[in-house]
């Protein structure tokens, strides 16, 4: 029941580090409550993984120290993990933005890392509750308390992720063992999440509720803008456009107050100078408007605007002004998100300052590790998280 590293947490980062530590020859084990290892990995991508993305770089995460995560994305890169999948022989495809998908299965990932661990002698504990985590009577290594008896260890890697997806097992853990040992955590929030609208502000939005549009979507200064798919749904706002700006709305309520949303709902086109060209048109408005956007969303975004039965010759040029104001800056504030049910991530975790950026080891004690969703490193939607997962895996798998 004596190893040199234990690894609480079966899923991306944590059979990372395993296989990585076991082909150092550390003997290692991996310990996870659930009885299916690699769910996240599995239903990811509409069950074929989106495992990384042709451009990976420290401005595609947030963190509270967004320079955090820039030696593990260097010391283990998307070209690398690239590189294990062509070694595999997994057929994989590119999408747009650079994402990467398995062309077959998820599962195709899941078997790559269970076998380097396998590989590696790695032994597994799962379904296996921890009752308890101690620090060695010595005050070197570690014992860990379970349904399946104790164990002890030189270093302990806590890979169990966030809060995101509770009905696939997420819990708190990783989260109450940093407090147990005095390692401060950032406070999670659900992040790639929808937002929610207020009844007053949802109210007028009803007749719109399942429209669908290609949009930029912004918030709060310095942010970057995301050009994707928005939707309406009955309950608010949610796409790939939502998801990936929820984060950055959610990092406003650590640095200050949270602003609305702004939705460019003609990215790229400059309606100012559009409309003023059509000023003499006859056209009713929504239906000039339905020559760049989805017919009825155009005919019910200007009916709550009050713009709906006027003809575009009927807009003074201070009103088209106003349209084109509009059309670019769509303001909305969201009254929060769904929640971490919906949410594909969490945005927050241990603390960068308790960690060292070269080996993910706590800095105040000696042999505890922490990787993955658990940390307090937060990517876009596109494969962004799991190059996380798999860079700060390998790289505590080197020290470990």
């Amino acid at each position: 029941m004596n190893f040199d590293v234990i690894v609480i947490g079966a899923g991306a980062a944590g059979m990372m580090c395993a296989m990585e530590a076991s082909g150092r020859g550390r003997r290692v084990l991996i310990i996870d409550h659930v009885e299916i290892i690699g769910e996240r990995i599995r239903i990811s991508g509409g069950g074929r993984c989106n495992f990384t993305n042709r451009e990976v770089s420290a401005a595609n995460y947030l963190s509270q120290n967004p320079h955090f995560c820039r030696s593990a994305l260097a010391r283990f890169s998307s070209r690398d993990f690239l590189a294990m999948v062509e070694r595999r022989r997994i057929p994989y495809h590119e999408r747009e933005h650079g994402q990467l998908f398995c062309d077959d299965s998820a599962q195709d990932i899941i078997e790559m890392l269970r076998t380097g661990c396998d590989d590696g002698g790695v032994q597994w504990a799962f379904p296996c509750k921890v009752h308890g985590i101690e620090r060695s009577v010595e005050g070197q290594g570690f014992a860990v308390s379970s349904d399946q008896g104790l164990f002890h260890c030189q270093s302990l890697v806590i890979a169990c992720g966030g809060l995101a997806a509770p009905k696939i097992g997420a819990s708190p853990f990783g989260y109450q063992v940093a407090k147990q040992f005095g390692i401060g955590v950032v406070a999670p929030k659900p992040a790639l999440v929808p937002l929610a609208l207020a009844p007053e502000t949802l109210g007028p939005l009803q007749p719109l509720s399942g429209s669908s549009l290609t949009a930029a979507t912004r918030c709060g200064t310095g942010n970057p803008e995301f050009r994707e798919q928005v939707l309406i749904t009955h309950r608010g706002l949610s796409g790939p456009a939502i998801l990936q700006i929820s984060s950055y709305w959610q990092m406003q309520e650590y640095g200050g107050m949270r602003g609305p949303v702004e939705i460019d709902l003609l990215p790229g086109i400059d309606p100012a100078t559009w409309l003023a060209e059509a000023r003499q048109s006859k056209m009713l408005l929504p239906n000039l408007l339905a020559l760049y956007l989805p017919r009825r969303f155009a005919l019910e975004w200007c009916a709550l605007q009050g713009w709906q039965l006027r003809p575009v010759s009927d807009f003074s040029r201070r009103d088209l002004e106003g349209v084109a104001h509009a059309l670019k800056g769509w303001a909305l504030m969201p009254s929060g998100t769904l929640g971490f049910a919906k949410a594909e991530v969490t945005l927050g975790g241990v603390s960068t300052d308790e960690l060292s950026s070269k080996t993910m080891e706590a800095k105040r004690l000696p042999g505890l590790y922490f990787i993955g969703e658990v940390v307090d490193v937060t990517g876009w939607l596109g494969g962004y998280n799991f190059q996380w997962a798999w860079s700060s895996g390998w790289v505590a798998g080197q020290f470990a």
